[in-house]
C-alpha cells in the first residue's frame, strides 16, 4: 500500500504549461574619449526584444573615424552599413625599425 502512494506521489498526471519568458527590450550606450591615449569610440544599442538596432563610432590609426550602424533580427539576420569620414594622415618621416636584441645563448 505504501509503494502505491508513493508511485501516485511521485508521478502527478496533472501537468502544469511552461512558460518561456518574452525577450525584455533595452537600451545602452557609452563613450570613451581618453586624449592621452588617443582612444575614442561610443557605441548606442537598443531593441524592443525582437529586433535590435545600433551602432558605433571608431577612431583608426590613421586619423580617419568608422562608423558602423547596424540591424539584427531572426528573418534577415545582421545587417551593416560601414562608412568612414575624415582623411587618412601617415608621417612623414619614418624612424629607424623598432629591434630587440636576444638575451641568452639557448631557446629555453
Amino acid at each position: 500500500m505504501l509503494a502505491v502512494v508513493c508511485a501516485a506521489t511521485a508521478y502527478p498526471d496533472v501537468y502544469e504549461p511552461v512558460y518561456y519568458p518574452e525577450p525584455l527590450p533595452y537600451y545602452f550606450n557609452y563613450d570613451v574619449h581618453d586624449d592621452y591615449k588617443g582612444t575614442h569610440f561610443d557605441r548606442n544599442e537598443k531593441s524592443d526584444g525582437k529586433a535590435l538596432h545600433g551602432s558605433y563610432t571608431v577612431a583608426l590609426p590613421d586619423g580617419r573615424k568608422q562608423h558602423v550602424e547596424y540591424k539584427a533580427d531572426h528573418y534577415k539576420g545582421f545587417v551593416a552599413k560601414v562608412s568612414y569620414y575624415g582623411k587618412a594622415k601617415h608621417p612623414k618621416y619614418y624612424g629607424p625599425a623598432i629591434t630587440f636584441k636576444h638575451k641568452g645563448d639557448s631557446y629555453h
